[in-house]
């Protein structure tokens, strides 16, 4: 039995549908059912909160692989998943984690991810870690300026970086959990080509058939405004900020391979993922 948490997130959502074409027996966690009415209907339903570790046990009982996706920037979920995970005898675990725990010095946005895959490696639970780089989308973080204005912010200027569609990541996890040789491994799973904001948005305008113009943001801090109209938490909002200056500096863009060795074909491009998620932005 395989657990997914996150199920009804876009890896998560995928993954289970892959996973239900191969014929796994899938159970997913939810902590609200109706959430999950878009799931095939033969994977299993578990309700469950990672953040109340009593509602845990039922959840993970005789489940032998998970994968395991956490929300927000701290550890507890994850702490009360090993914990239950170990309880319950399970073998395998694939984090879905972050490219950020690569670069020496470690950013902000990686010393959380890093933290996770510490107590996955202190469990003893044979892992596979997918550290993929930016979602194809983080896209949708545009479509409030695009519907209202036509325009999207711009904060790294010269900053080149790569779009992995979540279909991709659900189907390297897919190939981790099903097939031995991966505990123990690490895969950044990322696209195949790398552009800057004003490239992508490019890419996206081509898709609408219109313009969508590219605005430079005058300060680090209007994108974040912009990103989290309702404000976001003071150590989130700087670990973005950090984040920005750093792809600024990055005119190359971080790219693997990974994908394509691992699914024996080339990863699906950004102008695909527009195509199928065109409806976001009109």
């Amino acid at each position: 039995m395989i657990l997914i948490t996150g199920a009804t997130g876009n890896v998560g959502r995928a993954l289970v549908r892959v996973l239900d074409q191969e014929g796994a027996d899938v159970r997913v966690l939810v902590r609200d059912r109706d959430r999950a009415a878009e799931l095939p209907v033969r994977a299993e339903r578990a309700v469950g909160d990672l953040t109340v570790p009593e509602t845990l046990e039922p959840v993970f009982r005789g489940v032998d692989r998970v994968f395991l996706l956490t929300q927000g920037i701290g550890v507890d979920q994850a702490a009360n998943a090993v914990a239950a995970a170990r309880a319950a005898g399970v073998r395998h675990i694939v984090l879905l984690s972050s490219m950020n725990v690569i670069p020496d010095p470690m950013p902000a946005m990686g010393h959380w991810h890093h933290a996770r895959e510490q107590l996955l490696l202190d469990s003893g639970i044979p892992t596979t870690f997918l550290r993929p780089g930016g979602f194809a989308t983080n896209a949708l973080e545009w479509a409030g300026t695009i519907r209202a204005g036509g325009y999207v912010l711009d904060p790294t200027g010269p900053g080149r970086f790569s779009m992995i569609d979540p279909a991709d990541i659900a189907a390297v996890a897919a190939v981790t959990l099903l097939q031995d040789g991966h505990q123990g491994r690490a895969y950044a799973p990322t696209g195949d080509e790398t552009g800057t904001v004003a490239d992508h948005v490019s890419t996206l305008a081509a898709a609408l058939g219109r313009p969508i113009e590219v605005r430079t943001a005058a300060t680090p801090e209007e994108a974040v405004q912009a990103r989290y109209p309702q404000g976001a938490p003071p150590a989130l909002a700087a670990a973005i900020l950090e984040g920005f200056t750093m792809m600024r500096a990055d005119t190359v863009g971080f790219r693997t391979d990974d994908v394509e060795r691992l699914l024996g074909r080339r990863p699906l491009g950004f102008a695909q993922w527009c195509a199928r998620n065109i409806d976001f932005f009109s």
